[in-house]
């Protein structure tokens, strides 16, 4: 079921985007996908909510995630890591 999404509008100075050399649009996906990757850093979004505030994938979602200096998954300890890689036989 997918859910009813609203919309969130945010004032920047025209001059932004000419400033630091993108387009308008482009500038706005940028901050749109910050701010999603923000919401999941702290916690407050999945990262399947996070993908969907974005408007892309999941599997994009996370692999963009570095890209603002945030890790995509915590793979605990040794042991976890170890249990989570393990092949079922």
């Amino acid at each position: 079921m997918e859910s009813r999404m609203r919309t969130l509008s945010v004032k920047y100075p025209e001059a932004i985007p000419t400033t630091i050399n993108v387009s308008p649009e482009a500038f706005e996906e940028e901050a749109k996908m910050a701010m999603a990757v923000k919401l999941f850093e702290l916690g407050r979004l999945t990262s399947g909510q996070a993908a969907s505030m974005a408007g892309i994938s999941r599997v994009t979602f996370l692999l963009q995630c570095h890209h603002f200096g945030v890790v995509s998954a915590d793979w605990g300890n040794v042991e976890e890591l170890e249990h989570e890689f393990k092949v079922q036989i």
